[in-house]
């Protein structure tokens, strides 16, 4: 094992590798308990390195069977091995070949990194650091080489990928065994290798790039699941076609693969050429996926093809620039999906999926910078931060040069850096090279953490016809950065009067230093600012409006997000006043007005479903209780939530119920964003009709689940029927498990679906979850199924005043750390915003947390978590 209390890694201390690999060869006899694994380097030292250092090798649970170098074998006085590292003090001084022969055993390997067997198919997960777990390696991103992989087995695996071309391939002479080589000619870092070996089933299509270059494209799966690949295929086509257009890429060599196994740490891998998917994340049909389902396989293919060019081509010199991967793509993979759908409603979504899990995130004290300081777990920084928040980056990059200059500054970021490890500061000058704008004040963003709160004042002079607009930025402490510095916050905005016209159109702020001011002249009547449009900016802002402005702004804003943002931050407003009077012993509030707007959305919606949907949705109980921020009390908010959902429910129940009629009509399924959107629209009427009449919307949703010809009508049925405590719930829920209790990613829903229910036993009901004979902590999918859903949706159960739901979730992270300390520590984060709750909820979250940090030795990935939550 790896050390448990590793040392800080701080990104000031970085240096260039002592060694260089121009060349790997790998040579891999696959066996479930004794794969044997013969790696041949062409290496040099580093003339920019230490002059005489000795080579250092990682390693991690590895079992060395013999080194040599340039064909000498080295004897066991030459080098010091164990199984965390390879060290040779005297390594030659010019150019020299190395050859390590190790043993694994992918059997044994719980933690699904470096070379496992999933289901019977050998796969690996090497990034960040699981290549080291196959062979001792300079297992860093700065050292790239060009690869080539002999994989040879039993001819009953009749399928051996790797990354690259195939070559080769033949049998073994006198045995039963056979063998593939592959070759990759472009440079990479060992956390791209990638290797997979099984029995499966392939959906297989081409495309023809710009270039003329006929690639062969293919989709593997578990036997008899071939049917459940056809979407993620066309996502991948429309991928290729759309990154050809929109940034001018070409994919770089004649065969692209996606894999997808059962058992995966994370959603997907973009390894060169060589794709391996969780299966989540590709398997649908209309009968087993939902609608976010065939978004998510289409946003994720996206993903993970899009890196070839960033990630890939271009990867980053070390893990602190771990963002300029993955905020990249994410923006790009936003980019694709709004392109393929509706620009607004993934707009929205996107603004949604960031502040309930990133804002979360910056505010507690897991905070960190987009690019990271120091770290001890790289791990555990695969996070909303770097993901999310990096995207915003790149988001607002593009606002403050325009989209002209943007694209220019991509193209000679790829031109520049095409085969390189590259720093954020690197691609940041790009950009400022093609606009002539100094941009260093920018990087603040990748540095530092924290959210900022961005307060307006506004001034209207009617005898002058003017209007002030005054912005003022401030960035609260975080762990590590008590003092903040002002960040460049491009200010999207119109203002819009009271007659619903619009005053100004798009007009841009930048708000660079603590504050800055603007007026608008020749104005007759009191503007009401539209802040922000598109949300131009991962800030909160802060503005005093007058009663009734923002139900104007949601009926009458040109800028659809900011139709969308007016109507909650009235619904939020009003949730707050509820949340104290409950707390108080008094009863919540009621605004008519609201149920008005919502009414008129239903009435209406017809032009634009999807974005219907979103608009009378009300805020989470995670949204409100981000936006309450101290004192946190869920009984209190999921009760003023209640309240008000079922005052709105009745208020519009005579069009809900129309409306709802019309979206029932059958109509042939597709997956595309306006068909996703009625069922969505149908899916948040039907909430509305439940809490206005429980017993006759449980009979609505009951009928709805047995008439379902698609999972998403399925899963929103029996998900409205979650918080009816009549006879439809557990009849739809025992429905629903005996159609799909042999479907493993079905069943996921299923466990997920159970411990949602709300209630005071939900508790027991997830305990008892446990037990079931199909629940296992040793598959990720099915481990998040239960515990993280449970952790993070169902806050009323996991915040149970008596300190159950901690004491439950805490246990079972225990156990899920000692085989596999990845996932621990990612359901670990569920406790991140323990210090904002009231105060008997928060002694008992602490008591659970410390419990699980002073028991037996922990992994270092989750006492990392730990320390940080509880520091």
């Amino acid at each position: 094992m790896r050390s448990e209390n590793p040392p800080v890694i701080r990104l000031s201390e970085y240096r260039v590798p002592d060694f260089l690999i121009d060349h790997v060869a790998l040579d891999f006899s696959l066996e479930p308990e004794a794969t044997r694994v013969v790696s041949t380097l062409s290496m040099r030292r580093n003339p920019k390195g230490i002059p005489g250092a000795a080579l250092e090798l990682d390693g991690d649970e590895l079992s060395l069977v013999a080194v040599a170098i340039d064909g000498r074998k080295l004897a066991p006085s030459e080098f010091i091995a164990s199984p965390e590292k390879l060290i040779i003090p005297a390594a030659p001084k010019d150019a020299f070949t190395l050859v390590i022969e190790t043993l694994v055993n992918p059997a044994a390997n719980t933690k699904l990194m470096g070379l496992y067997r999933s289901n019977g198919v050998y796969c690996t997960q090497c990034e960040a650091d699981g290549f080291r777990r196959i062979s001792y390696y300079l297992d860093r991103p700065d050292v790239m080489a060009t690869w080539k992989v002999r994989i040879e087995a039993a001819k009953a695996i009749p399928l051996l990928l790797s990354n690259g071309n195939p070559v080769e391939r033949g049998d073994v002479p006198g045995t039963d065994r056979h063998f593939v080589v592959w070759d990759d000619p472009h440079k990479k870092p060992c956390y791209l290798f990638a290797l997979v070996a099984g029995d499966l089933d392939a959906v297989t299509d081409h495309h023809t790039t710009p270039s003329g270059r006929k690639v062969e494209l293919n989709v593997y799966v578990e036997k008899g699941k071939g049917a459940r690949a056809t979407y993620a295929m066309d996502a991948l086509i429309r991928s290729m076609k759309w990154d050809e257009e929109k940034f001018g890429r070409e994919y770089d060599l004649d065969l692209f693969n996606i894999v997808a196994v059962s058992d995966f740490n994370m959603g997907a891998m973009e390894n060169k050429g060589l794709n391996v998917f969780n299966d989540r994340y590709i398997l649908a049909t209309p009968e087993t996926a939902t609608d976010q389902d065939y978004h998510n396989i289409e946003a994720i293919v996206a993903h993970e093809y899009f890196h070839n060019w960033t990630g890939n081509r271009i990867t980053c010199r070390d893990w602190f620039q771990l963002c300029l991967k993955e905020g990249l793509t994410v923006f790009r993979d936003q980019e694709f999906s709004s392109d393929m759908r509706s620009r607004p409603v993934e707009r929205i979504a996107n603004v949604q999926t960031l502040r309930a899990a990133q804002f979360v995130e910056d505010s507690g004290p897991l905070a960190h910078p987009v690019r990271p300081q120091t770290y001890k777990e790289i791990n555990n920084f695969y996070t909303a931060t770097v993901y999310n928040k990096g995207s915003e980056l790149i988001q607002m990059l593009r606002i403050l040069i325009g989209p002209e200059k943007f694209r220019e500054g991509m193209d000679l970021y790829f031109e520049r850096h095409d085969g390189e490890a590259a720093i954020v500061e690197q691609f940041i000058q790009c950009f400022a090279d093609v606009s002539g704008r100094d941009l260093k004040p920018f990087m603040r963003w990748y540095d530092q953490a924290g959210t900022p709160v961005v307060t307006i004042e506004q001034a209207y002079d009617a005898a002058k016809g003017t209007f002030s607009l005054t912005a003022r930025q401030e960035t609260a402490p975080t762990p590590g950065q008590p003092d903040k510095g002002p960040q460049v916050i491009p200010i999207r905005l119109g203002l819009i009067g009271q007659d619903g016209t619009e005053l100004v159109k798009d007009d841009l702020i930048v708000l660079d230093t603590e504050s800055t001011s603007r007026v608008y002249a020749g104005l007759t009547q009191r503007p009401l600012p539209s802040l922000f449009r598109g949300f131009s900016a991962p800030v909160k802002p802060v503005i005093s409006r007058e009663d009734g402005d923002l139900l104007v702004l949601a009926q009458h804003d040109s800028d659809p997000f900011n139709r969308w943002q007016a109507l909650q931050d009235a619904e939020t407003a009003l949730l707050r006043q509820s949340v104290a009077a409950i707390r108080q012993g008094k009863a919540p509030l009621s605004d008519p007005r609201l149920s008005a707007a919502i009414g008129k959305l239903i009435e209406t919606s017809a032009t634009d479903p999807a974005f219907a949907a979103l608009a009378i949705g009300l805020p989470t109980e995670g949204d409100l209780a981000r936006d309450i921020g101290t004192e946190i009390d869920p009984e209190a908010i999921g009760q003023a939530i209640d309240h008000l959902r079922a005052e709105i429910g009745r208020a519009v129940r005579p069009v809900a119920e129309k409306v709802y009629a019309t979206l029932s009509v059958p109509l042939p399924f597709s997956p595309d964003g306006a068909s996703a959107g009625r069922r969505a629209l149908r899916a948040q009427i039907l909430r509305y009709l439940i809490a206005a009449d429980m017993a006759a919307g449980a009979k609505l949703a009951s009928a709805q689940f047995e008439a379902a010809d698609n999972m998403t009508d399925r899963m929103t049925a029996v998900s409205a029927l979650l918080v009816c405590e009549t006879p439809e719930r557990e009849k739809a829920l025992d429905a629903f498990y005996a159609r799909y209790s042999e479907d493993a990613l079905i069943l996921d829903m299923w466990f997920g679906l159970q411990v949602r229910v709300p209630g005071p036993d939900c508790v027991s009901r997830v305990k008892a979850l446990t037990t079931h004979p199909k629940f296992t902590l040793a598959n990720p999918n099915r481990a998040r199924s239960l515990i993280a859903v449970f952790a993070n949706t169902n806050l009323r159960g996991f915040h149970a005043a008596d300190g159950s739901g901690y004491a439950l979730v805490a246990e079972i992270i225990g156990q899920i750390d000692e085989r596999n300390p990845q996932i621990a520590a990612r359901l670990a984060t569920a406790f991140r915003s323990w210090r904002s709750l009231e105060a008997g909820r928060r002694a008992l979250a602490e008591k659970a947390l410390r419990g699980l940090a002073e028991g037996k030795s922990r992994s270092r990935d989750l006492t990392d978590i730990l320390e940080r939550t509880l520091s």
